[in-house]
């Protein structure tokens, strides 16, 4: 009956979720239709505005006509490109599954639609392609000049789409940063913080970082989202004293932090030496999950460390989770395991 319940209430989920996703995929489209709506009504008085002041239809600007021709043929062009974008954008998201790749494909979209219009303009305002080419590239050559930092985290923008070292969803650290990617700009990127110098656990500090795309480049980053293998390794101590039974003090760690993580776990460290044996270092020993080491403190005892596979945004969740259950067990058997006095007594 439980079993039945459950199944029940993932199904419903489920189905939650889809009509969720059904909801904002409507209005992403209805936005992109008003968008889209918008841009073929200017294009159209673009257009009518050019065919006017080629029949001389506003007189009284003469003088300016010759400008005002080309400017209204380059908006209206400008506008063509920015309905063609939109429908691309509109695709790209009916066919893309991954929203991390969807928000990457949509801003490539949107830089290269910026490119497009912005040689159109200049183009116009120019006799000739030849000279609106020469014209871009000493504009390009200034502005390299001018905006060296700029220009570096735009390419590293390019880099972090095509390389993917992390993407929007991941929790990373780079440089001094460690937090969940909210946002990856042409610029800059934006984490939302966890940990912080306020906190020492994994749990959001409540603000947000923003780092230049540039430091890709000089700084290592630490991503804690491989699709490949989305788990980390944690440990946790337990100080016991010298005369403890340590054989039952590892047994009943493990037996207990297993129970806790779940069988599951088992078949992902699997999955990590399959995928260490298929990398030049192939010769990396992945013991039993979950496995129990003892090492000398520097002080009177002994540390009995458990250490398991967690999830990275879970970990303080099933830190707190072991502890307990961990030391319940071992509180039980008193004769066994002995903890550590801090009195004299």
């Amino acid at each position: 009956m439980l079993c039945i319940d459950v199944c029940m209430d993932i199904n419903s989920n489920k189905e939650l979720h889809k009509k969720e996703k059904k909801v904002k995929q409507a209005k992403h489209s209805g936005k992109h239709k008003v968008w889209i709506g918008t841009y073929i009504f200017l294009a159209v008085i673009c257009i009518a505005v050019y065919f006017l002041l080629r029949v001389q239809y506003f007189g009284f600007l003469d003088v300016y006509r010759s400008l005002l021709l080309k400017l209204s043929l380059a908006a209206f062009f400008s506008f063509i490109v920015l309905i063609i974008s939109k429908l691309i954008e509109v695709v790209v998201a009916k066919r893309s599954q991954r929203r991390a790749l969807l928000y990457n494909l949509i801003r490539l979209i949107r830089l290269i639609t910026i490119i497009i219009i912005a040689f159109i303009v200049i183009s116009f305002l120019n006799n000739n392609w030849y000279s609106a080419a020469v014209s871009l590239g000493l504009i390009s050559l200034l502005l390299g000049f001018a905006l060296q930092t700029p220009i570096s985290s735009l390419i590293g923008w390019l880099y972090i789409v095509i390389r993917v070292p992390y993407k929007v969803g991941d929790r990373i650290q780079i440089d001094q940063f460690t937090g969940d990617v909210v946002e990856i700009g042409y610029f800059d990127t934006t984490l939302w913080e966890f940990a912080g110098e306020y906190l020492s656990n994994d749990v959001p500090s409540g603000r947000l970082i923003r780092f230049p795309n540039s430091i890709v480049w000089s700084s290592g980053v630490y991503n804690y989202s491989w699709k490949n293998f989305p788990y980390i390794w944690n440990e946790i101590p337990f100080h016991i004293a010298y005369q403890s039974d340590l054989n039952f003090v590892e047994q009943t760690i493990r037996n207990t932090a297993k129970a806790e993580l779940g069988e599951g776990m088992e078949e992902r460290v699997e999955e990590l030496r399959n995928i260490i044996k298929h990398t030049p270092v192939d010769t990396i020993e992945i013991k039993e999950y979950p496995f129990v080491n003892f090492r000398i403190n520097d002080n009177t005892w002994v540390e009995a460390l458990v250490i398991y596979l967690v999830e990275p945004r879970k970990a303080g969740v099933m830190r707190t989770r072991l502890i307990k259950k961990i030391l319940e067990a071992l509180l039980k058997e008193p004769e066994k395991v002995m903890f550590p006095k801090g009195d004299s007594r």
